[in-house]
C-alpha cells in the first residue's frame, strides 16, 4: 500500500448488535470508569482493589482493575517515563477503559496520571456522567514513608529521574468527584466513601449509610 495514502480511507466504524444498553440490562448495573489518581504511595491500587471487592462481592457487579504497574508489563511495556511516553500511557489506558466500559464492565484505574490535561482527555472520551475522578490525597511525607520500593529515596538522590512529586510535577485535580484522605482515613473508610458516592448518584443500588459524625 502507498504509505502516502491515509489508512482512514479504509477504516469504517462497525455498529454492534449487542449494545451497551443490552449489556446494562443483562448485568443489572451501569458501567463507568472510576479513575483513582494521586502520588506514588497514596494508596490508589489498594483502594481500587478494595472498592472492586465490594462492587464484585456485595453488589454483584462486573468489574476490572487496570493497575499502573500491571499495565506496563504488557499493553504499555514499550513506554518509558518521558513526558511523551506518560501522555501516551494515559491515552492508551483511557481507550482501554472506554472499551471495558462499553463492554458493560465497571472499570477501576489506578494510575498516578499526574497531568490534568491527560485526565480531562479521558473524561472527554466518555463524558462526565461516566467518569468519576477519585483523588487519593496523601501528603508527600506519608507517601515517602510508605515507599517499599525506595523510589522516593532514589529520586531524591538523582538515581531515578522525572519522578512525580520530586523532580516532576503532580497537578492536583481541580474538581474531582471524590477526594479521599488516604493519609488519615482507614482503607475501609475510604472505600465506603466511594461506595456511598456511587449509591447517592444511583450508579449502583443501595442506600447511603448514615454518617456517624
Amino acid at each position: 500500500m502507498n504509505k502516502n495514502i491515509s489508512v482512514d480511507r479504509y477504516i469504517r466504524w462497525h455498529e454492534p448488535t449487542v449494545t451497551r444498553n443490552r449489556r446494562r440490562h443483562k448485568n443489572g448495573h451501569h458501567s463507568f470508569i472510576l479513575w483513582f489518581t494521586g502520588l506514588s504511595g497514596a494508596g490508589k491500587s489498594t483502594l481500587a482493589h478494595r472498592v472492586e471487592e465490594i462492587l464484585f462481592e456485595e453488589q454483584g457487579c462486573n468489574t476490572f482493575v487496570l493497575d499502573g504497574d500491571n499495565v506496563r508489563h504488557g499493553l504499555c511495556a514499550d513506554l518509558g517515563f518521558s513526558l511523551d511516553d506518560r501522555h501516551e500511557n494515559i491515552r492508551r489506558i483511557g481507550e482501554m477503559s472506554k472499551l471495558f466500559m462499553q463492554a458493560g464492565v465497571i472499570t477501576l484505574t489506578a494510575f498516578i496520571s499526574p497531568f490534568r490535561t491527560d485526565r480531562e482527555t479521558v473524561r472527554s472520551m466518555v463524558g462526565d456522567n461516566e467518569f468519576v475522578e477519585i483523588y487519593c490525597n496523601t501528603p508527600l511525607e506519608i507517601c515517602e514513608q510508605r515507599d517499599v520500593k525506595g523510589l522516593y529515596q532514589k529520586a531524591r538522590s538523582g538515581i531515578v529521574r522525572e519522578f512525580t512529586g520530586i523532580s516532576s510535577p503532580y497537578e492536583e485535580p481541580l474538581n474531582p468527584e471524590i477526594v479521599v484522605e488516604t493519609g488519615e482515613q482507614s482503607l475501609d473508610e475510604c472505600a465506603a466513601q466511594v461506595i456511598d458516592y456511587l449509591k447517592l448518584h444511583e450508579k449502583i443500588q443501595g442506600s447511603v449509610r448514615e454518617s456517624k459524625t
